[in-house]
């Protein structure tokens, strides 16, 4: 270790060179150790035991669509489990939802999908709702759909209003 004075008598106190590198390894020792941590956390975090549903997205908004548009969306979603997600049953909330479930079991990391076909034929507002039944940890799981069908009439009037401003 080397002391220096300076005039004003402060002491400055300069580390030797392998003290140096020996601080710079701890530092890094402790960065990596904290690191791995964090990643480790995160991991456990995504994994359950069993298997597991992790949807994109619980609620599917169609916004306004036109009368008997077409009503088919889809529910994605990934088994964030470590055993097979098996689905037994998916049942729409009133006979104008009808779910379709996936064939056979979704196996760790792999991802499914849930079609839902709403029938549009029926003008105005909805809010439904989809079960699914399986061996997941939450054996029964509600995912909804929404929106609005508007009447021809309306829907041409909307027509008009995107054609006219698509020609300014």
């Amino acid at each position: 270790m080397i002391v220096k004075y300076f005039e004003n008598k402060k002491k400055v106190v300069i580390l030797p060179f392998k003290t140096m590198k020996t601080m710079k390894k701890l530092a890094l020792i402790l960065f990596l150790g904290v690191f791995s941590i964090s990643v480790n956390a995160q991991e456990n975090e995504t994994k359950t035991d069993g298997p597991a549903f992790k949807f994109e997205t619980e609620t599917i908004d169609y916004g306004k669509i036109e009368k008997n548009a077409n009503g088919v969306r889809e529910f994605v979603f990934t088994n964030v489990g470590t055993e097979p997600l098996v689905i037994s049953n998916v049942k729409g909330s009133c006979g104008c939802t009808v779910p379709t479930k996936p064939d056979g079991p979704i196996m760790p990391g792999e991802k499914g999908v849930i079609k839902v076909k709403y029938a549009t034929s029926r003008v105005g507002g909805f809010s439904k709702t989809v079960t699914i039944t399986s061996n997941a940890t939450e054996p029964r799981k509600v995912v909804r759909i929404k929106g609005i069908v508007l009447k021809p009439e309306t829907a041409s009037v909307v027509e008009k209003q995107k054609s006219v401003l698509s020609n300014l």
